[in-house]
Parts: C-alpha cells; sequence; structure tokens
C-alpha cells in the first residue's frame, strides 16, 4: 500500500501473497483491558499523517471516541513540505482500507489508481478531504504541539492505582487533556540523524547549520537558488538522497556550473541502485538505474567510505572532513550539504510512561528483531499488530514510522495494518488485532509495466541512460516519509 524503500505489495499475479500471520501480544497484553473508569474518555492520536488518519478512520468505524492532536497547521502539514516529489507506489496502494470506505460515503472518487502521487497530491487529493469528514473533523485539533505524557497523578515510578488512572497530555500551550488510551502516530520528521558518522553530531556540524538542508529538498522549486551554480554535498546512501541526487542532475543541465559530490560510508553504492529493472517497484528501479548512470559517466562525483568527522565553516563555503576507523581522512569544499542521513524517534514526550524499549533499534523489544535492517529489507518484515508494539503501560501505542526507531525498513502499508490492529485492541477485539495481513514486494518479480504506463503519463526522461520517469519528477518513498521523512530509505 505504499513505496517506502520497498514499496507496495507487488501484483497478484506475482510472488507476493497476503499470507494471514497468528500474532503473539508481548507478555500479559492479551490480558490487558483498559479500566471502564476511563471510557468516557477518548483515544488520543498524536499526528495527522496517513497513519495517524487511518487511526481515525479505524476509530470512527469502531464507534469509539477519539481526538487527534496535530502540530501542524494542517493535516498533512510534514508530507507538505517535501509536496514536490513523487512517490515510488500508485494510488491503489496509498489508501487506507477504512479511510476509503468513510470517503466513499462522502461521493469522494478515488485518483486514478495506476497514478504515481506527489507529496502535495497525497494532502490535497487524499489526507484533506479525509481530514474534513464529518466523522473526524470534529475530532481533529490543529496547532496541538504535544510536550509531554503522563499518567495524571502519577510518574513513572507509582504503581498501585496507576491502571485505572487517566493519561494526561501536555501541549506547547500549556493545555492537559485526558485520555483512556494514546495512538502515537507523531513520526519522526523534526528528528533528523546527524551528519557525524558515530551517530553524534560531526565536530562543528551546529556551527554550519545554516549550510545545511535536510532530506528532500525543492531543488528544482522553491529551493532552485540555493544549488544552482553552487556545489552541494549530498550525504547518505538511501532513496531520499538519490531523489536528490537526480534532481541536482536535472538542475545542472540547466545550470552548467552546478557540481554534485555523493558521499556514502558503505565500499559501494550497490544497496542505493537496487534491483534496477528487476525491482518490483518500476518506478523505483529506475531511481537506481539514472543514479548509477550518472556516477559513471562523472556527472555525480562518488565518494565511497566517507565517514564525516568534522565540519569547517569558511566565508561562504564549508568544508567536510571524513575521518574512516583506520584514521584515514577525505576532504571536501562545497557550497551547500544535503544530509540524508534518516531520521530517528524522539521518545522524549513519552519520558514519564513505562516504555520496553529496544536497546539498539528504539523499537518495542517485542518489534525489533522483525525489522532490524541488519537482517531484514522492507521487503522480508513480517507483519505484525498490537502485540508486538505493546508496552508495559497499557493502552500506549506508537504507530506508523515511529514504532520502527531507527529501523529504516518501514512502509505506509505497514503502518496501516499497525492500526486496524491496534484499534482492534483498544476495541476489546483481540481476535481481529491478532490476525494480521500485509503484503509486500519482491525485488526481481515484477515486470515494468507501470513505470512504461507512467512513462507516457509523464514524458520521457532525457539523456539519462534507462531512466523511465521525467526528470523533474524525482521519486521517494511513502514510507516514513509520508508522515516524517526518514523511512527506509531516508
Amino acid at each position: 500500500m505504499s513505496s517506502g524503500c520497498c514499496g507496495p505489495a507487488a501484483p497478484a499475479e506475482q510472488s507476493a501473497q497476503a499470507v494471514p500471520v497468528q500474532i503473539s501480544p508481548a507478555a500479559g497484553s492479551e490480558q490487558v483491558v483498559l479500566s471502564p473508569e476511563l471510557d468516557h474518555l477518548p483515544v488520543v492520536v498524536i499526528g495527522a499523517g496517513p497513519v495517524g488518519l487511518a487511526a481515525a478512520a479505524h476509530l470512527a468505524t469502531r464507534g469509539l471516541d477519539f481526538l487527534i492532536l496535530e502540530a501542524g497547521s494542517r493535516a498533512g502539514a510534514s508530507i507538505a513540505q517535501w509536496g514536490h516529489v513523487r512517490t515510488f507506489s500508485p494510488w491503489k496502494y496509498d489508501i487506507d482500507a477504512a479511510a476509503r470506505r468513510l470517503l466513499e460515503t462522502t461521493g469522494w472518487t478515488a485518483p486514478d489508481p495506476d497514478w504515481l502521487p506527489t507529496g502535495a497530491e497525497l494532502v490535497e487529493q487524499y489526507l484533506t478531504p479525509l481530514a474534513a469528514h464529518p466523522a473526524i473533523a470534529a475530532h481533529l485539533r490543529l496547532n496541538a504541539q504535544v510536550t509531554g505524557i503522563s499518567r495524571a497523578g502519577f510518574d513513572r515510578v507509582r504503581t498501585t492505582g496507576r491502571d485505572a488512572a487517566p493519561f494526561l497530555i501536555r501541549l506547547a500551550d500549556g493545555t492537559e487533556i485526558a485520555a483512556r488510551a494514546i495512538v502515537d502516530a507523531s513520526g519522526t520528521w523534526r528528528t533528523p540523524n546527524v551528519l557525524g558518522a558515530n551517530g553524534l553530531p560531526a565536530h562543528g556540524e551546529t556551527d554550519a547549520v545554516t549550510f545545511v538542508d535536510h532530506a528532500l529538498p525543492d531543488v528544482l522549486g522553491t529551493d532552485r537558488g540555493h544549488y544552482a551554480g553552487k556545489h552541494t554535498l549530498v550525504v547518505g546512501a538511501g532513496h531520499s538522497a538519490a531523489t536528490t541526487l537526480l534532481a541536482l542532475a536535472a538542475l545542472a543541465d540547466e545550470a552548467p556550473d552546478t557540481r554534485i559530490t555523493w558521499a556514502i560510508r558503505a565500499g559501494n553504492a550497490t544497496r542505493t541502485y537496487g534491483g534496477g529493472a528487476a525491482d518490483a517497484l518500476p518506478a523505483r528501479g529506475a531511481l537506481g538505474t539514472r543514479l548509477r548512470a550518472l556516477v559513471e559517466t562523472g556527472r555525480i562525483n562518488l565518494l565511497t567510505a566517507f565517514f564525516t568527522h568534522a565540519l569547517t565553516v569558511g566565508g561562504d563555503t564549508v568544508t567536510v572532513i571524513s575521518r574512516d576507523p583506520s584514521g584515514a581522512e577525505q576532504k571536501v569544499v562545497a557550497d551547500r550539504i544535503v544530509a540524508a542521513t534518516g531520521y530517528r524517534p524522539d521518545h522524549a514526550i513519552a519520558s514519564e510512561l513505562r516504555l520496553d524499549l529496544d536497546a539498539i533499534l528504539g523499537s518495542t523489544r517485542a518489534l525489533a528483531p522483525l525489522i532490524d535492517p541488519n537482517h531484514h529489507s522492507c521487503g522480508t518484515v513480517p507483519a505484525h499488530g498490537a502485540g508486538e508494539l505493546a508496552h508495559p503501560e497499557p493502552g500506549y501505542y506508537a504507530v506508523g514510522v515511529k514504532s520502527y526507531g531507527r529501523a529504516p525498513t518501514f512502509l505506509m502499508a505497514t503502518g496501516y495494518e499497525q492500526v486496524r490492529s491496534v484499534v482492534a485492541a483498544l476495541a476489546g477485539d483481540w481476535e481481529a488485532a491478532r490476525q494480521v495481513q500485509l503484503e509486500l514486494p519482491e525485488t526481481g518479480v515484477c515486470s515494468s509495466s507501470l513505470a512504461e504506463a507512467q512513462e507516457v503519463r509523464v514524458g520521457l526522461a532525457t539523456g539519462i541512460s534507462g531512466g523511465l520517469l521525467a526528470t523533474p519528477l524525482p521519486l521517494a518513498p511513502v514510507g516514513a516519509s509520508a508522515e516524517s521523512g526518514g523511512g527506509c530509505c531516508g
């Protein structure tokens, strides 16, 4: 249903299959019954991105009272910031089933199922009408930034009577809201990873902040002036980096003095290039194919084994120094830096809740082995739901890209199934909560028919061997990016 690193499900005639999976709830979670004393309170959903609004649609469908708190001024506020980017997956995979049913009651007509929407189209044609639906609009509060979550009258240490106490949610304006349960779909867009290769900020990174943009700047649009005729260093090996690199290459065709350097920690870019023509998502495969051609022809200068260690500002340029584990150094002098290094979750707002977080990824410990990027790609993550997302704090669930912690293997389709399961659990329907189904793509099983059809619609790529989509229409994942920007490939 979404692209992310690995996109939507493969078509039915291919090898990816929807397989029902029995999940085992985290220890004790199947027995969790929210206190009846809290039934008069709403379920609070944090975030009005695709996964948050999908949660609202499922809550509305089940007749559960809810409130959505969105920090931005509109639904899909984070997506609007990369509205210029075209997604890998077509519309037919980008719409949650419960949300679709709600929208269709208003006479809404789904967009062309085979079209690859931009972020702006996702917001305008799907999220905006969904947020305006009568079953949701009255429950949506905008400009409501959550700064903390606790239990009313209880800090993290106190136990006796804790489960019967409502959640207390504090907003930036000082407002406090009581809730019976929380579905945290706040994403990770506001907390990008640092440039430093060891997870700590590089030396001088704070001083160089005015030279650094994070993933998916509008290189060919509103941000054009920052990049035209300049030397840009793009750091990162995911699809967000690839998207920006292709846009910069298109800009270089129009502004010949534009130079592009791409830095990755790996010894080669094979992982970024992906499956090419054999990719389950042809548009994503085309991205890697075009990027490889740009590197091989010298239009993009690729630096491998690049471990960002220090940044030094000198007038109108910034010098970036790499120091690998052996002590060997590389140096790049650039006008701009794009840090496409992914995102990380911020659990600070829930620091007074009892969370069971994996020490490595920052997901729940039950979920971590299922999504570990050392062993899984997006397409091999098993289906999972409320059981794996449960914490020792009954009634609190982090969903969507935030649930994956630092794992870059998230897909929007996964988020939709997460919230279906979580809402079923909140409704006391554990049979439905345990039955999770998910279709995921596999590299090497799809034809290029979708990309060929899209090529006819948006125009042929020019001057790039193997390109399938028009150069002015960069591609990016709809996984974490849809609600936060990082995702599998950010």
